[in-house]
């Protein structure tokens, strides 16, 4: 029986689609728990405050400042970190770097000063720096544009739902250790719960990821050719043909990393003001158990794990990014005003913190699937920018969160200030100029 044209560009749609299964089930389910673990890496020490502090004689500023102090390594190191990825392959640069920041987690417990838990989280971001934009690079040459959204979104619920999973886990170690095990304190514990995962599953890296599409077992000749077409359609339609002399620093001289860099910025103050503080936030709304501190800081991120999906996913089915990423913060600053407007109100609080981390978490996988589309021949160096860039909110905003707190002893005025951020977010995004907001 002949084949129509019809018939045959149908079997193409169904391989392709086939190809777009395989790839998404087998990547983003191991990607998702190295992002956990990264996320881990980053936030732990929210949990980690609640006894340390008192132990080692800290502040509150010096907290917040330490707390950020991990993003000084994270934004310096970003960049070279994706540029290396891109030469070495992300099989061995991933691996490499969770080796490297679990074994680094592991030794935060041997902070004994200011100074010393300044050294380890500069040195965990340093480690850190290259993961997350190196994992949104990989995604470009696996995935069109059209497909990004939903994928990142896939990738980028590890973030919320790592505190669904640490949340509970922190809050019973720090209350079940609290007289120490084998000398040592319940944080120092929780550091060592937390590094010591993270370095089995970095050594599981190069077992677990192809470099490309291209050495993927799981796929046909044809899948790939099929999947080597529509990324080559789907830059042919997004990204302009480089200029004559395009260089490898040309990303420096895009007003699309810039524009978005300080979009994701303000995006970025919401999620690390939330990440930092969210335990301090609930005990002081009136609950003092620490395991009941860890389970409710894990409801507002059970919920933005879902609603973070459904938006990728609507925003891809509908091909609209502006006004998907300018609500969720939308949401999210009217979320922040709730929690300080009814800070001592628990049950009112926590709604407010849901809606808060609901609209911050939504906006990433929306914004993550322009810059993406846009970037083409830069987007290594690129997306690490950006990600460099707007990744200076973790050193502000807990920092930022920290002075508050000292000077007014309270969250309130600090949740204002991101909440003004986020709708600063919203505004320009919504008002991109229209060649940003391809995708």
């Amino acid at each position: 029986m002949e084949l129509t044209d019809n018939g045959i560009r149908n079997s193409s749609i169904d391989l392709l689609e086939s190809a777009y299964r395989r790839m998404s089930w087998r990547l983003i389910p191991f990607l998702f728990l190295c992002y956990i673990l990264a996320y881990f890496a980053r936030i732990n020490v929210s949990f980690a405050k609640l006894q340390m502090l008192t132990d080692l004689n800290i502040s509150e500023t010096a907290y917040g400042l330490g707390a950020g102090i991990f993003f000084i390594g994270y934004v310096v190191f970003a960049v070279p970190s994706n540029l290396i990825l891109e030469r070495v392959g992300p099989r061995r640069w991933i691996g490499t770097l969770m080796v490297t920041w679990g074994l680094l987690t592991v030794a935060m417990m041997l902070t004994s000063d200011v100074s010393s838990f300044y050294v380890f989280r500069f040195l965990i971001g340093v480690a850190e720096a290259g993961f997350f934009p190196g994992v949104i690079y990989f995604f470009t040459r696996w995935f069109p544009s059209e497909r990004r959204g939903r994928v990142i979104a896939m990738f980028m619920a590890a973030a919320p739902l790592s505190s669904v999973i640490g949340g509970p886990i922190s809050g019973w170690v720090m209350q079940a250790m609290t007289w120490g095990a084998m000398g040592l304190s319940n944080w120092q514990w929780l550091f060592v719960i937390y590094g010591v995962p993270t370095v089995a599953v970095g050594l599981m890296v190069k077992h677990c990821l192809p470099n490309s599409f291209e050495e993927a077992t799981f796929l046909s000749s044809t899948q790939k050719q099929l999947v080597r077409q529509a990324l080559q359609r789907d830059l042919a339609k997004n990204v302009p043909a480089p200029r004559a002399g395009h260089s490898r620093l040309a990303f420096l001289r895009s007003p699309v990393v810039w524009y978005f860099s300080m979009v994701y910025f303000f995006i970025e103050m919401g999620e690390y003001a939330l990440g930092f503080w969210m335990p301090t936030i609930i005990q002081n709304s009136g609950f003092s158990d620490l395991r009941s501190i860890g389970l409710l800081s894990a409801v507002p991120y059970l919920v933005a794990s879902i609603v973070m999906i459904v938006v990728g996913r609507s925003s891809d089915l509908r091909r609209e990014r502006r006004l998907h990423l300018a609500i969720s913060l939308l949401i999210g600053m009217a979320g922040l005003i709730i929690a300080a407007r009814f800070a001592h109100h628990g049950a009112v609080a926590m709604v407010g913190l849901t809606l808060a981390t609901c609209g911050v978490m939504a906006a990433f996988p929306v914004f993550w699937s322009v810059p993406t589309t846009l970037l083409g021949a830069s987007a290594a160096a690129g997306v690490a920018l950006i990600n460099s860039i707007g990744n200076l909110a973790g050193l502000v905003s807990p920092w930022l969160v920290g002075w508050t707190v000292d000077l007014t002893h309270s969250t309130d005025l600090a949740l204002y200030i991101v909440a003004a951020c986020a709708f600063l977010g919203a505004m320009l995004f919504a008002f991109a100029p229209s060649t940003f907001n391809k995708g």
